[in-house]
Parts: C-alpha cells; structure tokens; sequence
C-alpha cells in the first residue's frame, strides 16, 4: 500500500526536540500520574496497579472503561465503544473498515491528514470540501450536499476543527447527518477536541448522538491532557464496531491493562478534567487574543474550540522557510500551513503552560516587528 507522507506528524518529529518553545503542541498541559490520582481523590496511592496481572486483559476494552466511555454520550452502551490505540489508531480502524477502492468519500479541509490520506491509499475517489476563512471555517451545506452524491459511502470530517479551531454546533451537525441520510452515507466525526469549547458548559453533542449512522472517534490525549495513555476509542452502531473488531484483531489484539487502567480513572473524573482544560485553553487563549491586537502581520479568525487556530502572515514567505527561520532564531515552534496544504499561514496551539505561550509570544512578537524595519 503507497500513502502520502504525514506532513504534520514528519513536522513534528523533525522539529518537537530542537524547539524551546513550542506553540506547536495540539495537548493540553499534559497531567503527570499524581495530578491524575490527586483529581480522582486517590492522593498518592498506586495500590490498585499492583495486583493487575500483565496478560493482554479484556480484548476490546475492560467493562469499567467501555462504560466509562460510554458515559460521554448520551445515546451509546458499552457495546458501542471499542478501545484503539488514541484517536489515530481509531480514525485508521474506521477507514480500513468502511472503505474501499472506488468509494466516494467527502472529506473537509483543512483536516487532520488521515481522513485524506488513508481513504485515497485505498483507492477511494476523495472529494475535498473547503472550509474558508471569509466563512469563519463554518461548511458549505450547499456545496456537501452536492458533492455527497447518492451512493457516497463516507463523510470525514473533525469537530472542533483541527487546524482552525472552528466549531459546528448541534444544529449544523444535525444537518449533515441529514446530508449523510439522504446519500445513504456513514458520517465519521473525529472528536479527539470535544470537551473544551470556549464559551458554555464546554461540551458540543457528539455525531454518534445524532446519526444513527453516526460514528465518533475519541481519546484522552488532547482534551484530557494524557496522550502517554495512547488510549483512544471508537463510538459507532454496534454492526460497525463488530466489523472494527475484525480489522482490529490484525493490529491492536487489545490495549495496555496500564492505559486501560488509568484511562478508566481520568474518564470517571471527566468532569474534573475537561474543566481544568477549559480554563487552560480560555486563559491561554486571552492571552493570544491580546498579543493578537498588537501585531498588524497577522490575521485570524478566533477559535471557538480546540487547542489550535491558524494565524495568517503578510508575508512573501513560504510557510515553512518561515516557521523553521522563526524557530532558529527564537526558539519557539509554530506548525506551517504547508502541513495542511495551506499557504501564507502557520498552526498555533494554545493550550500549553501559560508561561510558554507569553514567553514564546513575546519572541515572536520581537521576530516580526524587526522583518518590518
């Protein structure tokens, strides 16, 4: 099977070292195990590990944690949820599963390069629907109706919106499930973001609540704050995950008991967890929208969601001539636009320690005032 390089994870491996700060990262400020245990009113104690026996453990997740996931939605039972290894590990179980060559699927773009480059590394006939920034990245329901012709078998898309920040609330997700519906289509809704919106309770309804042919995908490591779990799921009919599983068996066999020990713990103290996120990503994010004010180089389009949001530059520069400059010299790491297929712009996340976003800022700011001189 030939796929198109990883143009975002290659970034990331080529650069994620060498940086000494990194506005880059998509996580939020990552928990250690104590701060896991302290939220879950355990203090220190480590006792429940011990006594596990390290034998793969339950194949598709253990009970405690498939019912753990299955709290996050409204509509799903534990027989809905299968375990993968994060987000990334899910996503490629669902392409593997639904598609085939000469499938019709419609993805969005910009989009976490997976639901681009797998479905097209299968032979499908990939059709881009174009998110704009004159349309503050919302989708075109017009132009999705149109290109999800009758027949088509899959809609991609991720919500909130990696790179933009962008959300689609209930409403809009409602009406492309309808789309989907009336094409006879799967909709596969990449939700790694869900949970840390910027206005609100935080949390927008999830594709697999609203389509009965809905399907989330899902993990811990952005909006939880523990991508060392490496512990992500797949929320779908349960035909769907049965076909999953079948796929599965040939790369994953089951997850970690460690992982699927710990995950069950953070996703019982979601609430705890995803609040301390929200204020991470809302005060990071004051603090990027005022050093936004300042400087008449950039545009953007805030983000209502997420950890990242794409910066625009009035510069005749490509976007990785400038993000790699911008590195040797400052020290701090954007991702560029080019990872996306996007020019005249770079990716941000704002979602680290609030020190690394003013100290990273404040470099960068110095950066593009002397190009102006």
């Amino acid at each position: 099977m030939q796929i198109t390089p990883f143009a975002v994870e290659q970034w990331m491996n080529e650069w994620e070292t060498r940086c000494a700060w990194n506005l880059a990262e998509t996580c939020v400020d990552s928990l250690t195990i104590a701060e896991l245990l302290d939220i879950a009113g355990k203090g220190q104690d480590l006792s429940d590990l011990l006594p596990l026996k390290m034998t793969y453990g339950a194949i598709e997740g253990s009970d405690r944690l498939r019912a753990a996931i299955a709290a996050l939605y409204t509509s799903k039972t534990p027989d809905q949820v299968i375990t993968t290894h994060g987000t990334i590990g899910a996503n490629m179980l669902v392409h593997k599963t639904l598609v085939s060559a000469g499938d019709r699927v419609v993805t969005i773009l910009p989009t976490y390069q997976q639901h681009t480059a797998i479905p097209q590394s299968i032979g499908a006939d990939v059709l881009p629907l174009h998110l704009k920034p004159e349309d503050g990245y919302a989708p075109d329901l017009d132009a999705l109706r149109a290109l999800a012709a009758p027949g088509t078998r899959l809609i991609a898309i991720n919500n909130p919106n990696n790179p933009t920040g962008a959300l689609m609330e209930g409403e809009t997700l409602a009406k492309i499930a309808q789309i989907a519906e009336d094409a006879g289509a799967y909709v596969l809704c990449d939700e790694v973001y869900r949970g840390i919106n910027q206005s609100g309770d935080g949390t927008t309804a999830s594709m697999a609540d609203i389509y009965d042919w809905g399907i989330s995908t899902c993990s811990t490591s952005k909006a939880f704050a523990l991508a060392g779990l490496r512990l992500g799921w797949v929320a779908a009919p349960r035909d769907v995950i049965d076909q999953i599983a079948l796929h599965r068996d040939y790369d994953t066999i089951s997850m970690g008991r460690v992982d699927d020990h710990l995950a069950a713990l953070a996703l019982e103290n979601a609430d705890a967890i995803l609040a301390r996120s929200r204020a991470i990503t809302r005060s990071n994010l004051a603090i990027l929208s005022d050093w936004m004010d300042t400087q008449p180089r950039l545009t953007w389009v805030p983000p209502r969601s997420g950890t990242t949001t794409l910066l625009h530059y009035d510069m005749d520069i490509p976007s990785r001539d400038l993000c790699v400059d911008l590195l040797q010299t400052t020290g701090v790491m954007f991702t560029p636009g080019s990872a996306f297929g996007l020019e005249g712009c770079f990716r941000i996340g704002f979602a680290n320690a609030p020190e690394a976003m003013t100290q990273g800022l404040a470099r960068v700011g110095a950066y593009l005032a002397a190009l102006s001189e």
